[in-house]
């Protein structure tokens, strides 16, 4: 009993000496060891790191997903038209781009007036320069102008100065100083802007018609030419150049091209007969220097006095601009007009890679997961798969064009299309073989995503399967395939994700800066799948790297960029809503 008295004493007296409360029996006022650990063993520092990286991470994402969205949104915003006048005396108008604060160089002093530099010395030395957009390439050289605090002597924004967007040698900032209607000068006074508007309007309404009768009616001809020029040369390799065959062949052929040509002569006369009307409305120009201009109505896309824009108006143009944007052809050098073959051709492209690529991935991972016996073999397969995802997707596109276009496609011409050699069909990048690289480019992604979801699936829903006298490949294709499709749809999202933005490989199969047909067409079999076509991702690298003046293709780098994650985004939530419906379908026993 004392033993066991002892011992609870004993413990009382430790729990008290961890409490930091004195004992009976021991010395009052002493200070008493407290337990403490190290904050390693408790992991907060390691919490600190993981929520400073993950929010670090957010942060640059937001960031770099704001910065491009604010660029974006706020390119077509139509600007005001300042017209500055320079210390020098010269002057300049245009719209102010962007601004910002640097410290003029030796150089740039040299240069400089007395009281220039006393004005730069009295701000620290520091000067803010403003680049201008002054337009006008065709008289300038030149779209921009930098215009330093310190060279200014006045700034105006008077209603008479317009932005004329027109169809060639871009914008043009101006005044309206004359007009002709019927060949007959007009007194400009006596115009109205609604009047000058909707003479615009009806010159863009004849521009429009000239570009369908020349793409639709012209083209119908040129494509029958074609075939029937293919068709001669075709009898003559079957049946020998001089052989009744293909000298039948070709006498009607003959009696056809004559009737085309003479198609051809009637369209072409009702196109010179409406750009003979259409040359009869113009518009004469004049720049802040007094130097003239004259041009068809016909060629001003959009005009509008800048700084006499009520709100609405603004509101106006901005979705204009997007509309045209949206549904046009690029013109000057990409730099302007729409963008709606490099969306047909990129969303075109990502749904023949997934076409493509599904099945491929799929049925790899399932003869890897269900069929194969697991071993050495199996691993090293495995193993080369996750190698594969990690080559540069150059290697990819070098591959495809040596494979697809020069192999598989130079085979297809001379077993299907001789009579068009040595012009390549087949031969040659076209959308094709771009999907098929860039399907083999994601396959890696697939497979492993679609092994891991029937890996997922559980044994027993197998062997219970498999009790009730279903086959094996019932068993998958009624039990195993469903429940791993949400995981197997995972591999496809992240596939597309990045097929759609890829481009350095489809710079060798197919894509180009502007594609004069469209892979789209009124003739069978309507979608051709050996044009090239343009994209997006490429669109954005021409417009910001290739152009002549990259600051008039700056805007358009950051508003096809936002239309590119839009795309990307628009189409990976689909796949995403049915991958959700299809876990709620199999929702018992889901893993």
């Amino acid at each position: 009993m004392s033993a066991i008295t002892s011992g609870t004493t004993a413990a009382k007296h430790a729990r008290d000496a961890v409490k930091g409360e004195p004992h009976e029996g021991g010395v009052q006022g002493r200070a008493v060891r407290k337990f403490t650990a190290d904050l390693s063993a408790v992991g907060e520092p390691a919490l600190w790191g993981f929520g400073g990286a993950l929010a670090i991470g957010i942060i640059l994402i937001v960031g770099f997903l704001g910065m491009i969205a604010w660029n974006g949104l706020t390119t077509f915003w139509p600007k005001p038209i300042e017209v500055v006048t320079l210390t020098d005396g010269a002057v300049l108008a245009g719209e102010p781009t962007r601004s910002g604060r640097y410290q003029p160089g030796g150089n740039v002093i040299a240069q400089m007036t007395p009281e220039q530099v006393q004005f730069v010395e009295d701000n620290g030395g520091i000067s803010t320069r403003t680049l201008y957009r002054t337009a006008n390439y065709d008289l300038y050289g030149d779209d921009f102008r930098w215009v330093s605090d310190f060279q200014v002597a006045n700034i105006e924004t008077p209603e008479s100065f317009f932005l004329f967007e027109r169809q060639e040698w871009g914008h043009f900032i101006g005044q309206i100083t004359g007009l002709i209607v019927n060949n007959e000068p007009v007194d400009i006074e006596t115009v109205s802007l609604r009047e000058i508007f909707d003479l615009q309007q009806q010159a863009m309404a004849r521009f429009n018609e000239i570009r369908s009768l020349e793409r639709n009616e012209i083209g119908a001809i040129n494509h029958y030419l074609e075939r029937e020029r293919l068709n001669q040369r075709r009898a003559a390799l079957r049946h020998g150049a001089n052989s009744p065959e293909a000298l039948a062949v070709a006498e009607q052929a003959n009696l056809r091209i004559a009737e085309l040509n003479e198609e051809f002569a009637e369209i072409q006369a009702r196109i010179n007969e409406i750009r003979t009307f259409d040359r009869q409305f113009r518009i004469q120009l004049s720049e802040v220097g007094g130097r003239e201009i004259e041009a068809n109505l016909s060629q001003i896309v959009r005009f509008y006095a800048a700084n006499n824009l009520s709100w609405f108006d603004k509101v106006q143009v901005y979705f204009s601009r997007w509309g045209e944007f949206l549904t046009t052809e690029p013109r000057e050098a990409n730099t302007q007009g729409g963008v709606l073959p490099a969306i047909f051709g990129t969303v075109v492209m990502t749904l023949l890679m997934v076409v493509f690529v599904a099945p491929l991935g799929v049925i790899t991972a399932l003869y890897l997961r269900e069929y194969a016996k697991q071993g050495r073999l199996v691993s090293i397969i495995r193993i080369s798969v996750n190698n594969l995802a990690g080559v540069p997707s150059i290697v990819y596109g070098v591959f495809g064009l040596g494979f697809f276009a020069y192999t598989m496609g130079m085979t297809i011409d001379q077993l299907f299309f001789p009579e068009r050699l040595p012009s390549p069909t087949f031969g040659t990048g076209g959308i094709l073989w771009a999907s098929l690289t860039l399907a083999l480019l994601t396959v890696p992604v697939v497979i492993v995503a679609s092994e891991e979801a029937l890996a997922a699936v559980p044994r027993s829903m197998r062997e219970g399967s498999l009790a009730c006298g279903a086959s094996k490949w019932q068993t998958i294709r009624s039990v195993v395939l469903p429940k791993a499709m949400p995981g197997i749809m995972t591999g496809m999202i992240l596939a597309m994700a990045r097929g759609a933005g890829e481009v350095a490989p489809l710079m060798l199969v197919g894509v180009v800066m502007l594609a004069p047909q469209m892979p789209i067409d009124q003739f069978f079999p309507y979608v051709h799948l050996e044009r090239s076509f343009m994209h997006l991702g490429f669109h954005i690298f021409d417009v910001g790297f290739q152009s002549r003046n990259s600051e008039a293709g700056k805007p358009m780098v950051f508003v096809t960029t936002l239309l590119l994650l839009g795309l990307i985004v628009t189409m990976n939530s689909t796949a995403i809503i049915v991958r959700n419906r299809l876990k709620r379908r199999y929702a018992a026993g889901q893993f």
